[in-house]
């Protein structure tokens, strides 16, 4: 019986470890390219308007960014934070921190929405001791900014 649960203890070990591997291979070589984790889109919502009496999207053909609410995902080896990127007339005007299951504490990142909004970019300041909370953030800013984007041509 002994030798039977040496060998699964072995056996779960190498396979926890190989996860681990995993992951850190891949946030690795993402951030050593710097490449945002891309995630399929969540709840995305966008609003229309009435324009010269017609209902039409408010999308304009020079904006950059659609209207509405769109969520974004980012994630690392630590965990993983979903924002909600509320758009209008071109401008970030709220960023939220819908869900944060980051293996740090969310008061490291409490600001982080606020810069957002003042810099009108996903680019933030690091937060010292906070390194992989402040990448998911970035990242999902530049997920939901990514799923805003008005198409081109």
């Amino acid at each position: 019986m002994k030798k039977m649960n040496k060998k699964w203890i072995a056996l779960c070990s190498t396979a926890v470890a190989a996860v681990y591997t995993a992951g850190f291979y891949t946030t690795d070589t993402q951030a050593v390219n710097n490449q945002p984790i891309q995630h399929i889109a969540k709840n995305v919502q966008t609003t229309s308007q009435t324009v010269n009496g017609t209902k039409g999207s408010s999308n304009q053909a020079n904006n950059l960014y659609k209207d509405g609410t769109f969520t974004g995902a980012g994630m690392n080896r630590r965990g993983s934070i979903d924002v909600q990127v509320t758009i209008k007339n071109d401008q970030i005007i709220a960023v939220k921190i819908s869900d944060f299951a980051m293996h740090y504490s969310e008061s490291d990142v409490v600001g982080l929405p606020n810069e957002v909004m003042q810099k009108q970019s996903a680019q933030v300041t690091n937060v010292s001791g906070a390194t992989y909370s402040t990448q998911a953030f970035e990242d999902a800013v530049q997920d939901a900014l990514n799923q805003a984007q008005n198409e081109v041509g």
